[in-house]
């Protein structure tokens, strides 16, 4: 299965080399790299320069925040399988793909394990993501899959369609919402820590952050799942990452 990994980046060149180490480490032959940049600046383009170009597509122009970047990227991927490494993320090991792969076999859709990093020259864990199986009832009772661990048939994808523009930091909380609830694709489980993430992305690198991201997911759910003005998952979500960090 050729499997397509979207990175969007702009100015990223002070991390953006590990993310493309860890993608051409891998031991799945069939996969992909789009690269979608936002206009970088700095020596992002160079980098990416020296990395082999036959397993890649790179598209580089100013673009409207990383979600507007993600729906270029959904309509350049050529894969069977789509999902994202972010332009400051690694894949945990070389197997990752293959697992994903194998996950997605059985399922419409792959999710699994995610550590928090410091910097990925020590990798030094802060906080652990341990992924679940759906509960009965989904994202009402605040479970959620990792995004950076989230991959997808193309027929998901297709259907579920772009990222919502008007979500600035919980957008991606939309997309798998969608693509679980509203559609009702089946998932399983890699249970491999799939993804090392740099603490301090767009929805974690502060609490105003955190607070905007459980009011825009919110927001979501009142949409799609017909919550009310406060739902039992605005408290679940916070509460079940409490544990993340004592893992």
């Amino acid at each position: 299965m050729k499997i397509s990994v979207l990175t969007v980046c702009r100015n990223s060149a002070a991390t953006i080399r590990h993310t493309l180490d860890s993608f051409f480490a891998q031991d799945h032959a069939a996969k992909e790299l789009v690269i979608v940049d936002g206009g970088s600046s700095d020596e992002t383009l160079a980098i990416i320069a020296t990395y082999p170009q036959d397993r890649t597509q790179l598209l580089s122009e100013p673009d409207s925040g990383m979600y507007d970047a993600l729906n270029k990227g959904l309509r350049l991927y050529t894969g069977e399988a789509v999902g994202v490494l972010n332009s400051d993320d690694c894949f945990h090991d070389r197997s990752v793909l293959a697992r994903i792969s194998a996950g997605l076999e059985e399922a419409d859709i792959v999710h699994g394990h995610l550590d928090f990093v410091e910097d990925h020259q020590a990798r030094r864990v802060v906080r652990r993501w341990r992924a679940a199986p759906r509960p009965a009832r989904g994202f009402r009772t605040g479970w959620m899959p990792a995004h950076p661990t989230f991959y997808v048939r193309r027929k998901v994808a297709e259907t579920v369609g772009p990222f919502d523009l008007s979500l600035k930091v919980a957008s991606d909380y939309d997309w798998m919402l969608r693509a679980v609830e509203l559609h009702g694709f089946n998932s399983t489980v890699a249970g491999h820590t799939l993804v090392d993430m740099m603490i301090g992305g767009a929805s974690t690198h502060s609490l105003r952050s955190h607070v905007r991201h459980n009011l825009e997911a919110l927001r979501s759910r009142r949409q799609w799942l017909g919550a009310g003005p406060v739902d039992y998952a605005l408290i679940a979500k916070p509460m079940r990452k409490i544990r993340q960090f004592l893992l």
